[in-house]
């Protein structure tokens, strides 16, 4: 049985998130109850009386106690709940990861974004674990992308384009060496070429020239390293096993 903290100040908002986990409980067949606040006052207050919950869904902008503010009191009380935030106003991204959030959602929220949002949630749950992410500043916005997501990366002038496993690139202005310093220590990723950064967990093929990936696409390898990133592919897939 799963327990979901929904809390909203905008009555409208509140009842359309409640009807939309609801159809996706009977979409999924999931076992879960739903509470309702209307600010985060009401929700800090039930947790002092003991309640808990296993998934928090906030809006961030509610008068006299804040999103942010309401989720750093439940991190006093729960330390890894799942905090997901859904607000009409993108300012507070950054802030919101300050408090562990598993995600951000901009207002409207759909049901097909719903749906999309508590699936790779619920993925995670099950995994039992935080999954390693990195938080970027795109030309859309402040993004958190998950390293398991993650293909390549490749710096083309001065864009640097994130190339994730659905198909979607993500585009940003930042130093290809600090994106390079900043992924590198997550023990998946081999540097093919100075232009390239590729995540090992979708490698296929390792020849001469290139990398073949899962998807199909390509990556040059620099001349005479071949023999570098086939050995560290290797000591890759030993230590995964």
């Amino acid at each position: 049985m799963l327990h979901i903290a929904v809390c909203d100040d905008n009555i409208d908002e509140l009842a359309n998130m409640v009807q939309l986990i609801d159809l996706y409980r009977t979409s999924r067949h999931l076992n879960c109850q739903h509470a309702e606040f209307s600010n985060g006052f009401e929700l800090v207050s039930a947790l002092e009386k003991g309640k808990q919950f296993d998934i928090y869904c906030m809006d961030i902008m509610m008068p006299g106690f804040s999103g942010i503010e309401a989720a750093k009191e439940i991190r006093i009380f729960d330390k890894t709940a799942p905090i997901l935030f859904f607000t009409s106003s993108p300012e507070f991204a950054l802030e919101s990861y300050s408090v562990k959030a598993i995600n951000y959602v901009l207002k409207p929220i759909s049901k097909e974004k719903l749906f999309f949002t508590f699936d790779e949630l619920l993925e995670q749950i099950k995994l039992g674990k935080d999954e390693d992410a990195v938080i970027i500043k795109s030309n859309e916005g402040i993004q958190k992308i998950l390293i398991s997501n993650l293909i390549f990366v490749e710096v083309i002038g001065r864009n640097v384009l994130y190339h994730l496993r659905s198909g979607k690139v993500i585009e940003c202005t930042e130093a290809f060496s600090s994106v390079c310093n900043n992924l590198m220590r997550y023990g998946c990723f081999t540097k093919p070429h100075r232009s390239y950064l590729v995540n090992m967990q979708y490698v296929d093929t390792i020849e001469k020239h290139q990398i073949t990936l899962q998807t199909l696409s390509s990556v040059p390898i620099a001349q005479g390293k071949a023999r570098e990133i086939k050995e560290q592919y290797l000591n890759y897939q030993m230590e995964e096993e």
